[in-house]
């Protein structure tokens, strides 16, 4: 029985995407200029991948709950009759919203608690889109910004000070330091997210004004908040003309610029928010977001300040750890998903014997031969493969060729 099989990722045209990396990796010709910004290589609900069996197209989706056993017992006892992960190809072209995803026990709560309220999943103002939680872990493919966690209460002190227009802000937040309280991030961040909009207002515009001419001539860095904030003031202004209080995270979050290689974790809780780039992302099979600006979806702010984590944050750039030639892991706690980058020179071969779990592969550079026992095929650049449990393979690289596999650790 057939056991490895050619998918075709489903492609998410949202308005943040890049126009020209995806349509080149997947060769297609972009000729009505859409954003293409997400590739999904997986089973969710909402958008599966596509797969070709007996000459008819069929959703992974729909093969997988057809025929569990391509799962695996353990992926069975573990995580029910669903792959445990979504695998994507991102580029971000416009700065995505500050956000952060909630546990698992969190999401099954609210999830079946918007079932029971009868909210349709389309609508709107939903906050749960299924029962799963989503950690995260991302690998850059080009130079990547995205906003990380909490800065430390100094450094947060500091650039309050720094900034000439948060200087109520500034005042604000040395009353809570002297404060009594446990959580001084939690109480300064919802005085924020709560702050009413004539205020945020009166805050932003001046610091907008101050920000545009220097961002027009390109005097900014991207290494500063300023250039982060006056980029959303150029995209992210409300209708009727307010602005996005979302600016205000971009200067108390971590501001992290990853380079081609490098990737970063994010659990539970952690706020976050991408801002420029390309990456290949592994998260859970999820799409629950909780959204706190900078975007025109749907905020939350009582869900999103009820499952973020208010501690500082030291980012931990992950560099990948080889276990052999030209084969390196991105190891997190998450028991959900395990992302691999594989380099392979002309005529390199790398074998899976007898997978436990199912696994999925995309060529990002280069071609490989993929090689089965019922099946051989040729992969190019921006295709891929679903491997079921229980199966073998070995790829054979066509020139120099950089895969990237989805696995359960």
């Amino acid at each position: 029985m057939k056991d490895v099989f050619r998918i075709k990722g489903a492609i998410q045209n949202y308005a943040w995407g890049g126009k020209e990396f995806i349509p080149k990796l997947m060769n297609m010709l972009n000729v009505d200029d859409q954003p293409f910004a997400e590739v999904w290589l997986g089973a969710h609900q909402r958008s599966s991948a596509k797969m070709n069996l007996d000459g008819k197209e069929i959703s992974l989706k729909f093969f997988l709950e057809n025929n569990p056993q391509a799962l695996g017992d353990r992926v069975i006892n573990n995580f029910g009759n669903r792959l445990p992960y979504l695998f994507k190809v991102l580029d971000v072209k416009q700065m995505l919203s500050i956000q952060t995803h909630p546990t698992k026990k969190a999401a099954e709560n609210g999830f079946y608690a918007e079932e029971k309220k009868g909210i349709p999943i389309t609508a709107f103002n939903r906050n749960y889109k299924d029962d799963n939680h989503k950690p995260e872990v991302m690998v850059a493919m080009t130079e990547f910004w995205l906003l990380h966690g909490f800065k430390s209460l100094e450094a947060i002190e500091d650039v309050l000070k720094s900034v000439p227009e948060f200087k109520m802000l500034s005042e604000y937040y040395q009353r809570i330091l002297f404060r009594g309280v446990d959580n001084k991030l939690f109480y300064f961040y919802k005085n924020l997210m709560e702050m009413s909009q004539k205020m945020v207002d009166e805050i932003l515009q001046p610091l907008a004004e101050r920000l545009s001419l220097d961002f027009i001539e390109n005097k900014i860095s991207k290494k500063s908040p300023d250039y982060w904030a006056a980029l959303a003031f150029q995209n992210n202004r409300l209708k009727g003309g307010h602005f996005d209080r979302g600016v205000f995270s971009i200067y108390i979050f971590n501001l992290v610029c990853l380079q081609k290689g490098e990737g970063i974790f994010q659990d539970a809780g952690i706020p976050h928010a991408y801002l420029e780039g390309v990456n290949m992302e592994l998260m859970a099979n999820s799409d629950n977001v909780f959204r706190g600006g900078l975007t025109i979806k749907h905020v939350d702010v009582n869900e999103l300040l009820k499952h973020m984590i208010f501690e500082e944050v030291v980012p931990n750039v992950l560099t990948g750890t080889e276990v052999d030639k030209g084969v390196k892991v991105y190891q997190t706690p998450a028991p959900d998903f395990e992302l691999t980058r594989v380099f392979l020179n002309d005529l390199e071969k790398y074998s899976c014997e007898n997978i436990m779990a199912p696994e999925t592969l995309i060529v990002m550079e280069g071609a490989v031969k993929v090689q089965n026992v019922n099946d051989e095929f040729l992969l190019e650049k921006g295709e891929a493969f679903f491997a079921s449990s229980g199966s073998k393979y070995t790829l054979v690289s066509e020139g120099a060729s950089e895969v990237f596999k989805a696995s359960v650790p």
